[in-house]
């Protein structure tokens, strides 16, 4: 499959049940889920021909719109099986996957859109380092004006995509001042995630991350805390208040697109990509090609 534009492109987009051209996979102007993002996606790495946690997040999409209210028409098995024929249909083996489903047009056309039809969409294709060399010598990061916010304030642990409307003004702004991504805080003020990828942090040979109680709980985050645990390297969830950045030695980011991504940078702040680090990166690229 060509690079180019994604909405220009050879290749097969399964949509609604049924793989259909790439250039043909196209909604209504007046979908709900443009208007009121009422949208909720996956993304999803495949390696050697085989999505790493595939059902896991099949099963998350499910948990996401059940948050915003609304029910996929497609089981977890037919998920699972339309994953597979995107694949195929593209002749891909490593490759990034997007599920995606969505209130679309119908009769509804305010707030509400009970009477709506739910749509889902997989689609997939080639994808290399989300932060491009920032995987060898360090991402930099920008710290965020805006803040995640209250769980009473929004549904924090679905994946949905109005919850990203600040991440992406936030990585525009950190790109203009020559970053890879940017840190938020949370509503307390404590250190949360950066726009698309969870945190960790490392001081004295132990880890600490943010506890994830007001933002998504990341497959790759809980995968991590897994191997950690498992090298008998001491993993502390908890609030991590900004102050305590300087404190810390080393950093990296973990997410599906970012994978295991060393941090060099935040703010004014820098990190050594240390031995934990490099032995977190490859022992995580060992395992999603196991």
């Amino acid at each position: 499959m060509a690079d180019g534009a994604y909405d220009d492109r050879d290749g097969k987009i399964w949509l609604d049940g049924q793989l259909v051209d790439w250039r043909a996979a196209n909604v209504h102007i007046l979908t709900h889920g443009l208007h009121y993002a009422s949208s909720v996606f996956e993304g999803e790495r495949a390696y050697n021909g085989k999505i790493f946690l595939s059902r896991e997040h099949s099963e998350r999409l499910h948990f996401s719109a059940g948050e915003l209210d609304f029910k996929i028409p497609f089981s977890v098995d037919e998920i699972e099986a339309a994953k597979a024929e995107v694949l195929a249909a593209n002749g891909l083996t490593d490759a990034y996957v997007r599920a995606v489903a969505w209130r679309g047009a119908g009769e509804d056309m305010g707030v509400a859109s009970a009477r709506n039809p739910v749509r889902i969409a997989i689609a997939a294709w080639e994808w290399g380092n989300y932060y491009g060399d920032a995987k060898f010598k360090g991402a930099k990061l920008d710290i965020a004006k805006w803040k995640r916010p209250s769980p009473e304030t929004i549904p924090v642990h679905a994946k949905a995509a109005g919850l990203y409307m600040i991440c992406t003004i936030s990585k525009h702004a950190a790109e203009a001042k020559g970053c890879s991504d940017a840190l938020f805080m949370d509503f307390r003020g404590y250190v949360a995630e950066a726009t698309g990828a969870n945190i960790f942090f490392v001081k004295d040979g132990e880890v600490h991350t943010p506890k994830a109680d007001v933002f998504l709980n990341g497959l790759t985050r809980q995968t991590v805390i897994k191997m950690l645990k498992e090298k008998q390297v001491t993993v502390h969830e908890r609030h991590i208040m900004p102050e305590e950045l300087e404190s810390f030695e080393q950093c990296w980011l973990t997410g599906t697109a970012a994978e295991v991504t060393p941090v060099g940078q935040i703010g004014d702040y820098t990190f050594e990509v240390g031995d934990l680090t490099k032995d977190i990166v490859a022992s995580y690229e060992k395992l999603v090609r196991s």
